[in-house]
């Protein structure tokens, strides 16, 4: 990327100012921003011929550092934005769209990668655990308000913290499908040690890690930012964010924790303290500022990426089409109603929650860090990252389509 660091930053510039406009732009036509963007993206990446190939598989190193931090930056902000105290019946929809939703849906997206397109049980396991989670950063619509807004209904509510826990969630995963596809170079078939393995370290210890890093960052920020001595008023809000986020990641990555859910749970537990206090509005705005600006720059060049593929001759063949509206409209639904059936919610709220599983931009940072490993097939990492292209474009658009409407529907809210 270095040699065309010019046309990078044209791509940013293009990306913001699109972002800045959008408010003009969404007033008169109906779309979303993110499908506003990848439009943009998408017409400049098929007419732009000269512009260099963006390959997400030659630069994968580059996809994977770039979403990641757009999704830590997601993460951050939506654990600062959520009201509801952690009350076991509050919180009873996420743990079972969490525990059961999930993997489900893992199940369902593997059997059609296996199935319909050939993949081996590594790569079509990856498949699954890269499209499983919910989106944090394009669920955005779908999500709570600023803090202290008082508006945190149960669709909002139980969309936001999926979100928030269930990147990390799927971690385990995506080391199972990369554990597999090593295994298989060697062995035909899966062991009951290589199994024992994955569950006392990726599942156990990676996510208690994670957990108990998150509390401890974001409580200890918490005391230090909200203490006597200390003005918070006077305080960068900037700083605070990129502090929580990077001290709870690197901590939890160190003892080979999550990250994810630490930068999660330390949003949490930091808005725990003082969860009234203005200075949490501060640090939401500046988090969803910046997650604002990553998610134009990512979206926009995830269009370019799609029009050159277009205009290079890329097969889409029909198989592509029909799984990923199998999986966005029948997968995650139906997925989504079983894990939260016998909660007592009303029907409307219940279909919302199950129908607006948003996939986006964790998916390509899950599925760039798998194959960046270099043990997956070529041919099937290829196959991996249209699947996953269409499925991503087809969620910005069902669901920024559908969104509005299902979420007036489940508040009553016109």
């Amino acid at each position: 990327m270095i040699e065309n660091y010019n046309h990078f930053l044209l791509v940013c510039g293009v990306a913001f100012l699109l972002g800045g406009f959008a408010p003009y732009f969404l007033k008169r036509l109906p779309v979303s921003l993110p499908m506003l963007q990848v439009i943009f993206g998408l017409i400049m990446g098929y007419f732009w011929t000269s512009f260099p190939f963006l390959s997400p598989i030659d630069n994968g190193t580059f996809v994977e550092k770039l979403c990641e931090l757009v999704v830590l930056v997601s993460l951050v902000g939506a654990g600062i934005k959520l009201d509801t105290p952690l009350k076991y019946k509050r919180w009873r929809p996420t743990i079972r769209l969490l525990l059961i939703t999930m993997p489900l849906c893992i199940v369902a997206m593997a059997a059609l990668g296996h199935y319909i397109f050939s993949l081996s049980l590594g790569a079509a396991l990856l498949l699954g655990a890269v499209l499983a989670p919910t989106d944090p950063v394009l669920a955005s619509s779908v999500q709570v308000g600023p803090p202290n807004d008082g508006e945190e209904d149960t669709p909002r509510f139980t969309l936001t913290s999926e979100a928030g826990l269930n990147d990390g969630l799927a971690f385990p995963f995506v080391y199972l499908a990369i554990k597999i596809a090593e295994h298989f170079a060697t062995s035909d078939k899966v062991t009951s040690s290589l199994l024992l393995e994955w569950f006392t370290m990726d599942v156990v210890w990676r996510i208690a890690a994670g957990l108990v890093t998150g509390i401890a960052v974001g409580k200890i920020i918490g005391r230090i930012v909200f203490s006597n001595r200390t003005k918070e008023t006077a305080m960068s809000q900037g700083y605070v964010v990129i502090a929580i986020t990077l001290l709870a990641y690197g901590l939890a990555e160190f003892i080979h924790g999550y990250g994810f859910i630490a930068v999660f749970v330390a949003a949490f537990a930091f808005r725990r303290t003082q969860h009234g206090h203005d200075f949490h509005e501060d640090l939401h705005d500046f988090a969803e500022q910046s997650e604002g600006l990553l998610m134009s720059l990512v979206l926009v060049i995830f269009g370019m990426a799609l029009g050159q593929g277009l205009s290079s001759g890329v097969e889409l063949t029909w198989q592509v089409y029909a799984v990923s509206l199998i999986i966005l409209l029948l997968v995650r639904p139906i997925a989504g109603w079983i894990g939260l059936a016998g909660l007592n919610l009303p029907h409307k709220e219940r279909f919302a929650i199950a129908s607006l599983g948003i996939r986006g931009i964790g998916t390509f940072y899950y599925l760039a860090y798998a194959l960046n490993k270099g043990v997956f097939d070529p041919t099937e990492a290829s196959d991996l990252w249209i699947i996953c292209s269409m499925v991503v474009i087809g969620s910005i658009f069902i669901h920024g389509i559908s969104a509005p409407t299902l979420m007036k529907l489940s508040t009553g809210k016109k």
